[in-house]
């Protein structure tokens, strides 16, 4: 089934031959607060909850300026827990350089694509002892096999697809898990395995 859908030329090439990495410009610790316009995410809210904030300006100011991701660009941590990835979605935030980067590509890829190579890639030459770190030049040595632009799409899309039917289930089986005696569940799970 997957196969009839997929058989473009793929071809091996480097992160680096598509694209470079691109960062915010660096934010310092004294032009944040606890509270303000714009959400600064640093590598440990990363994904979550911000625990910082810049001024509207400053923001504004920088992001005219210095590289900001484009709407459905894939962020990725560069330290810390290595390659965990947000898409942007051009909400107003800020992160924190160098931590957080991405693939500045001019369309040589198609984001969804990426995000799903992201998520299997295995990045080589990760440094530091306690804390790993990738570096921009791991990341542009990368090899990676892409197809054509349109069957990128056709996988990011297939993928992006699978995701939400598996989040839907899984919001599915936690009402049903919350709605339900344990028992009922337990009953119910081994009369489905012996059917």
């Amino acid at each position: 089934m997957f196969y009839n859908y997929f058989n473009d030329y793929w071809e091996q090439r480097k992160l680096g031959d598509l694209g470079s990495v691109a960062m915010n410009k660096r934010i310092f610790k004294d032009q944040t607060s606890e509270l303000g316009d714009i959400p600064f995410y640093k590598i440990g809210t990363f994904g979550g909850k911000p625990d910082a904030y810049i001024p509207r300006g400053l923001f504004e100011e920088y992001k005219a300026k210095y590289p900001y991701p484009e709407v459905g660009d894939i962020l990725i941590s560069a330290s810390g827990s290595i390659g965990r990835t947000v898409e942007h979605t051009g909400k107003d935030e800020y992160f924190q350089d160098s931590n957080i980067v991405w693939l500045k590509h001019d369309n040589k890829l198609n984001n969804l694509f990426l995000k799903q190579f992201y998520m299997i890639v295995e990045w080589e030459g990760l440094e530091g002892s306690t804390i790993k770190r990738l570096y921009n030049k791991n990341i542009l040595r990368t090899q990676i096999f892409v197809p054509s632009l349109a069957e990128q799409q056709r996988i990011g899309i297939f993928f992006k697809d699978l995701d939400n039917l598996i989040t839907l289930h899984q919001r599915m089986f936690s009402i049903f898990y919350t709605s339900c005696d344990i028992d009922l569940i337990i009953k119910s799970v081994s009369w489905f395995s012996n059917s």
